[in-house]
């Protein structure tokens, strides 16, 4: 699989994921829990497979370097806010608040990857490489995902 198309399908798991956490109310105490334990899931996988493979291969190239830096910061800023709803009860009335900052964060980092960092990545790279990428960052995602069953 290309690099690009797994980090594509991972957005589409994530956006309907957040979708769906987006319609929960303070009530839906399991609902919320089960949905954003899964989207923690997701993210841990999907942003280790970014900054050990894809980020570092791709911030290589001059024309790059800055969307790549911006999106490491992009991730800091999601992890503070998916630790600080870690430490909340899903019913806390600034639970659903914090949730939709990390969303709105979420979808402008995703469009900032599917646009201008993934139009550099097809630029710099080759299909070849791509599919290279790819594939180490399958199977990354496996072993992550092995280990936190």
């Amino acid at each position: 699989m290309n690099a690009l198309t797994l980090l594509e399908k991972d957005h589409r798991k994530v956006k309907q994921l957040l979708a769906r956490l987006e319609t929960t109310t303070i009530r839906g105490v399991k609902t919320r829990t089960s949905l954003f334990t899964r989207l923690k899931s997701e993210l841990t996988a999907h942003e280790d497979v970014e900054e050990t493979i894809f980020y570092p291969a791709l911030r290589n190239h001059p024309r790059a370097k800055q969307l790549v830096l911006e999106s490491y910061e992009e991730h800091d800023v999601v992890d503070r806010l998916i630790g600080q709803l870690t430490g909340l009860p899903v019913q806390h009335e600034t639970w659903g608040p914090k949730a939709k900052v990390m969303q709105e964060n979420l979808e402008h980092h995703i469009e900032e990857e599917e646009g201008p960092l993934f139009t550099n990545a097809r630029q710099v790279f080759s299909r070849r490489e791509l599919a290279d990428l790819g594939q180490k960052m399958a199977d990354r995602k496996r072993d992550i995902q092995a280990r936190s069953r």
